[in-house]
C-alpha cells in the first residue's frame, strides 16, 4: 500500500516562502513522477508541478512558473516543492500524488494521494 505524508504547510505573509515536502513508502519511489496539486476552498483541484521519475523533467502551472521549483530525492523517497513569493491566491490545501504515467499534469493521471498540507498566505 502506497502512503505519502505531506508536510511543511502552515501560514506566512504574502511574498514569503514555505518548503513543503512529501514522504513516500509502499513501493519503488524512484520508478514513478510525481505532482503536487492544490485546491482552495469552493474550487477544483488543480495541476501545480511535476517532476519525472529522474528529476530530469520538471513541469509548472503558468500560475507559479518561476516562484515554485520541485524536486526529488530518490534516496530519501521524498518529493519537495519550494514556494517563494507567496500570493494571498496560493492560499490552498496542497496535496503530493503518484503519478500512472512518465510524467502527468492532470488529476486522473495519479493514483495515489496525500492527505494534504494546508498553505495560508495572508496580505
Amino acid at each position: 500500500q502506497v502512503q505519502l505524508v505531506e508536510s511543511g504547510g502552515g501560514l506566512v505573509q504574502a511574498g514569503g516562502s514555505l518548503r513543503l515536502s512529501c514522504a513516500a513508502s509502499g513501493r519503488t519511489f524512484s520508478s514513478y513522477a510525481m505532482g503536487w496539486f492544490r485546491q482552495a476552498p469552493g474550487k477544483e483541484r488543480e495541476f501545480v508541478a511535476a517532476i519525472s521519475w529522474s528529476g530530469g523533467s520538471t513541469y509548472y502551472a503558468d500560475s507559479v512558473k518561476g516562484r515554485f521549483t520541485i524536486s526529488r530525492d530518490n534516496a530519501k523517497n521524498t518529493v519537495y516543492l519550494q514556494m517563494n513569493s507567496l500570493k494571498p491566491e496560493d492560499t490552498a490545501v496542497y496535496y503530493c500524488a503518484e503519478a500512472i504515467r512518465p510524467i502527468a499534469t492532470m488529476v486522473y493521471e495519479y493514483d495515489y494521494w496525500g492527505q494534504g498540507t494546508q498553505v495560508t498566505v495572508s496580505s
